[in-house]
């Protein structure tokens, strides 16, 4: 195995560690697996170095989406942007209306 190969199995795996942490090892996801492995396995042949070069790019920029997308969701939910904050909100109103003795009003909701 070369460096190109070499290359691509680092970029493999990394893949499969995204895939695997982000989207879950369960048995309902595995076809996201599957389909990481079958790709790599249909192109193994390919003799065309431009070819092989641009499907390990986009290997490895799919892994970087897939762990840049978790990441921000992280940080999102740690300053509370990712909350829904509406019954939040609705406490902290009812709680100064309450503060001048005055009650908001129910909200009709079927």
């Amino acid at each position: 195995m070369g460096p190109k190969g070499l290359q691509t199995a680092n970029v493999y795996r990394n893949l499969l560690k995204a895939v695997n942490k982000h989207i879950g090892k369960e048995e309902s996801n595995r076809h996201f697996r599957e389909y990481v492995t079958e790709e790599f396995r249909k192109n193994i042949n390919l003799s065309d170095v431009n070819s092989v070069q641009q499907k390990v790019k986009l290997a490895q920029d799919y892994a970087i989406l897939l762990n840049s997308v978790h990441h921000h969701k992280d940080l999102l939910f740690s300053y509370n942007i990712a909350v829904d904050r509406s019954d939040e909100m609705k406490r902290t109103l009812g709680k100064s209306a309450a503060s001048v003795g005055l009650q908001l009003p129910e909200v009709y909701q079927p």
